[in-house]
């Protein structure tokens, strides 16, 4: 059920977080705020974090800021790539599963991106920053500016993906719904602000969802989610077929708030 204001938000036993543009600005650090915040909410209650970005990604913009004990991490679970992977803490961070597309696959979906790329008549920006079409073996992702450019600009490089997302979204979504008609056996979704994400079908945020429940014993009922893309054809979106209670929310400030709402009131 949506849940749009902080008064309505019912104690959880799990809480739920997207990453990109929700714990962090698209592809950056967790600030010093959101850590501390994130820190005193693993000290009450178990956390997840399901996002479109590879494990490595998680580890960088997260993880690797976490200095806490053991027992916190304990209570923090990694959902990679759209939760077709799955990691947790056991004397270091272990792969509980891992949902590979076949080679085959992987390739044909490179290709129906060029495709439509010649269809819609799309031209890359004159500048990228390393992979377009990135392959994360359990999901392909396209990148309008690449994989790196965060990395490489910094806070323009975060400025510059805003101003497409802005600019461009209609057209991001054009590309998703063309690349589904292309691949009705697998999901396809826009993903944060610049990017188009491809798995397996069915495995969406709300597989996660149900991951967690299987792995961690937390009914779905118990959770809360917050995320910046439910909305049809956003990677968040699929959470709103399970019922679980879900946030919409605009980014990360407004995450800082819903972390000190519930810090207060458990």
């Amino acid at each position: 059920m949506k849940i749009a204001s902080l008064k309505k938000i019912k104690p959880k036993k799990l809480i739920v977080f997207d990453l990109d543009g929700t714990l962090v600005y698209t592809k950056s650090d967790i600030d010093s705020e959101m850590k501390n915040l994130f820190m005193k909410l693993l000290e009450m209650k178990k956390v997840a974090v399901i996002g479109g970005g590879k494990y490595q990604l998680f580890k960088s913009l997260l993880v690797r800021h976490l200095k806490g004990s053991k027992k916190l991490l304990k209570n923090l679970f990694l959902f990679p790539t759209t939760s077709t992977a799955f990691y947790r803490y056991n004397n270091g961070w272990q792969k509980i599963y891992e949902h590979q597309l076949p080679k085959s696959q992987r390739e044909r979906i490179k290709k129906t991106f060029e495709r439509v790329f010649t269809e819609l008549g799309y031209k890359h920006p004159v500048k990228t920053y390393g992979k377009l079409i990135e392959d994360r073996l359990t999901q392909v992702t396209f990148s309008v500016y690449g994989q790196d450019i965060v990395k490489a600009l910094g806070k323009k490089g975060v400025q510059i993906k805003n101003k497409w997302k802005e600019e461009n979204t209609p057209l991001k979504m054009k590309m998703s719904r063309l690349m589904a008609k292309y691949l009705p056996e697998l999901d396809v979704r826009a993903a944060g602000h610049t990017s188009i994400d491809v798995t397996k079908k069915g495995l969406d945020k709300a597989f996660g969802l149900r991951q967690i429940e299987k792995h961690i014993g937390v009914k779905i009922k118990d959770m809360l989610f917050i995320g910046d893309a439910i909305y049809p054809g956003g990677n968040d979106y699929a959470v709103t077929k399970t019922k679980v209670d879900y946030f919409p929310i605009s980014g990360p400030p407004q995450v800082k708030q819903i972390i000190k709402h519930i810090l207060k009131n458990s």
